[in-house]
Formats: structure tokens, C-alpha cells, sequence
């Protein structure tokens, strides 16, 4: 006997019970950003590795170690391991940042080959938002109250939100200088990822959880006491606006995001009780990115979403935000039955909007039919055997309600549920 196939560690299948809720997800989410002006991109899952290291950064952790790379007639390709990357290289190739002000959202799958965990994956799902060509905090600021939106649409709790502000690149450079320095003379108290992250990305060193550092972490330099005016001025506007709306925020200074891309405004909304990988949604500003990889200047900001965590979230406060449709089961027996019955499903499903009208494909009994109605959990059964065909009629059987069962020709059948 052959060995059974399993799929790849930290890459899930998404079974049929689950995807309901999945699809409502991110049918909610994709209603929200369109109302607020966004239109929808789809990029590539495979891009040049080129794109994510000059994006992200070669030495970040995601492109040193967590890429999925492959050399393909001489060239080197990657599997995504993010979003923006791959959505500013299409603005640049499209030319769509000459025509002026572009707010867009995205949805996919992600892939990094990293440690397995409570809301970590290999592969992992999320939709994110990015707006190019405009410079202001009031934009930082909408994507921030747009978030929130979604979480109350939900009906989310226990979520908060953590800003702080990297300041320009120049500003970000000399901090790292002044981080290095600090670390520097206390290497004894490092761990070792932190130690390989002094020679790489020091910034990355106060993202730590390891807690027998957090002490040393919490004595750090503050980058926000070293801002240029222009940063100070951009984040001093953003928490009017988050004041002025009524959000609650904390000011982390230890909030830095781990790609090199940002700088000025960064966020991220984190769930209470999620354990370490708490972070549901995070984003902030990256001005510098799209002349980085090839464009000119333009101002941009966006955030990412995991859904995989969020679907996590909804399960722990007990969300249900699929709301399932009426519900039909369409049972039919006796000659010509089966063929007459593809025609009548048809006609409800195009009178009918939002409903699931399922037409058992198989030779049983009426009794076996209506089991399988039942247990499927079905609102409705519709009954047609050699006696409703030959009059022209149809039988409508109430299965959760008390109601007693109908006899009807199509055309009233059709008005009932219409009716409802």
C-alpha cells in the first residue's frame, strides 16, 4: 500500500466547513475598501527576487532567510513573501503613478520559510491597501480610522492600536549608528539573534520577545528624540487626527516594523489575547520605496492584514460573520424526474437572489433524499415525483419551522419564497 501524501508543514488546507467564513471575510473586507474609494490589483505570487531585495531590504530576515527561491534560466525568482513589493513594481511598469493620486487593495496568498506557530504560516493569507501620491498624515490617518471600521463591522474587542514614527531615512540612518553603539557595549546581554541582528538590521534587535531582554530594550535611545522637523511636524498631525476622531492609540517607540522600506508614520493593531504573534494588522508610510526600485519620488502608505490571524481572532471571541443563506433541497423521483428538475432549479435560482439550492444528483428513495436534507441542515426541501410532474406542481416542505407543507404550481412557488 502506497504511503499517504501530506501536505507541507505550515502550508494548511482550507477544508469546506471553514471557507464559509473565509469567503464572508473577505467579502466584508473588500466591500470596506472599495466604499472608501480603493479599487482591487492582482500581482503575480512569483516575481523576480530582485523586487522584494531591493524593497524589502537583502538584510532582513524575509529576504536572507524566509524567501522561497529558485534559479530558472538564469535568472532568480521568488515566491511572494508580501504585498507592496509587488504592487509598486506594477505601478512603475504600468505607469499609473503619472496619473496622479492611486488607492488600491490586494488579497493573496503569501509564502515564507520560517518557524511554524500559533498564527504563523508558511503559507499565509492577506489583503492590504496602498495609496501612492499623497503626502499628508490625513491619508495615514484614514487607512487607520478605515481599520478600526472593519474591526467594529466584525464586532472585534480587545484590540489596540500602537504608532509610532521612524522619521526620514537620513534620520533613520543615524539612529542606527546611535542603536549600534548602545548594543555595542552591552553584546553581553544579547541573544543570538539579536547578535547577528547587530551586524544586520540593529532596528530589528527592539522588535524582540525574548523577555530577558526587555529590560535592556526599554533603556534604549528613543529614535523619536533624534526626528528631523519634517517627521515631528507629520506625526504631531497624524495624532491630532487620531485624537480629533476619538481613536485610542499608545505610542511605542519600540514599534520600528521589520522591513527596510518605512519610514515616518507606522502602526499596528494588536489583539489582546493572540499570545506573541498578537499583530492582526500593521502597515505605515514608505516615501522612498518606488524611486528605490526604479520609479520617481511619490509619496505612499498602506498596511497588511493576516487573515489567518484574524480568522483566529473571531474564532477565540466566538464571531460567526458568515450569515448563511435560505437554504433548498430539491428532492425529486420518478420518471423524467431528474431531467425535469435541472430545468426547475434553474428558474428559482434565477428568481431567486442569495439562497443555496442544492438538486440531489442521485437515484434514491424520497425517504434516503429527505435524511440527507436533514442532516445537512437544509431550511427547505421542494418535492417533485410523477405526480407533481404530471399536474405541473411542486411541494414546498418547511424542515426547521412547524409550518405545514405546500402543494404549488412553479410560478407560486417561486412568489413564496420571494415572499418570505
Amino acid at each position: 500500500m502506497n504511503e499517504k501524501i501530506q501536505a507541507i508543514r505550515g502550508m494548511k488546507d482550507l477544508m469546506p466547513n471553514e471557507s464559509s467564513n473565509w469567503l464572508a471575510l473577505e467579502n466584508i473586507i473588500s466591500d470596506l475598501f472599495i466604499s472608501y474609494g480603493f479599487k482591487k490589483i492582482n500581482t503575480p505570487i512569483v516575481e523576480k527576487t530582485d523586487t522584494f531585495c531591493r524593497a524589502i531590504g537583502e538584510q532582513t530576515d524575509i529576504v536572507s532567510k524566509e524567501m522561497y527561491s529558485w534559479q530558472t534560466n538564469n535568472k532568480s525568482l521568488s515566491l511572494r513573501p508580501e504585498g507592496t513589493a509587488g504592487c509598486v513594481r506594477a505601478m512603475i511598469e504600468h505607469n499609473l503613478l503619472r496619473e496622479g493620486i492611486q488607492k488600491v487593495f490586494y488579497q493573496g496568498a503569501m509564502f515564507r520559510h520560517e518557524r511554524p506557530q500559533k498564527g504563523r504560516y508558511r503559507q499565509f493569507h492577506q489583503m492590504g491597501v496602498e495609496v501612492f501620491n499623497i503626502e499628508n498624515a490625513k491619508i495615514d490617518a484614514e487607512l487607520i480610522i478605515m481599520t478600526q471600521a472593519l474591526w467594529k463591522k466584525l464586532g472585534l474587542k480587545n484590540i489596540h492600536l500602537e504608532i509610532n514614527t521612524l522619521g526620514s531615512s537620513q534620520t533613520r540612518l543615524k539612529y542606527k549608528t546611535i542603536l549600534t553603539d548602545y548594543f555595542e557595549k552591552n553584546k553581553n546581554k544579547l541573544d543570538e539573534d539579536s547578535l547577528k541582528r547587530l551586524k544586520t538590521n540593529p532596528l530589528r534587535i527592539l522588535d524582540s520577545k525574548n523577555k530577558d531582554m526587555q529590560e535592556l530594550i526599554s533603556n534604549t535611545p528613543k529614535l523619536i528624540d533624534y526626528l528631523d522637523d519634517e517627521s515631528k511636524q507629520h506625526f504631531s498631525s497624524l495624532k491630532e487626527f487620531l485624537n480629533h476622531l476619538n481613536i485610542e492609540y499608545k505610542i511605542n517607540p519600540n514599534l520600528v516594523r521589520g522591513l527596510d522600506y518605512y519610514n515616518k508614520t507606522v502602526f499596528e493593531w494588536c489583539a489582546d489575547n493572540l499570545g506573541s504573534q498578537n499583530a492582526i494588522c500593521a502597515g505605515g508610510r514608505y516615501d522612498n520605496l518606488v524611486e528605490k526600485m526604479g520609479g520617481k519620488s511619490t509619496f505612499a502608505v498602506g498596511f497588511a492584514i493576516g487573515l489567518e490571524r484574524l480568522i483566529l481572532l473571531l474564532k477565540e471571541q466566538n464571531i460567526d460573520v458568515y450569515k448563511k443563506p435560505l437554504s433548498i433541497y430539491f428532492i425529486s423521483f420518478g420518471n423524467n424526474s431528474q431531467l425535469i428538475s435541472v430545468k426547475i432549479c434553474e428558474q428559482f435560482r434565477l428568481a431567486l437572489k442569495n439562497i443555496i439550492l442544492y438538486n440531489d444528483s442521485t437515484t434514491s428513495n424520497f425517504k434516503s433524499q429527505l435524511k440527507k436534507a436533514d442532516k445537512m441542515d437544509f431550511d427547505y426541501a421542494l418535492i417533485m415525483g410523477e405526480e407533481e410532474i404530471n399536474n405541473n406542481n411542486i411541494i414546498i416542505k418547511p424542515l426547521k419551522k412547524q409550518n405545514k407543507q405546500q402543494t404549488l404550481n412553479l410560478e407560486k412557488a417561486i412568489n413564496y419564497f420571494i415572499n418570505l
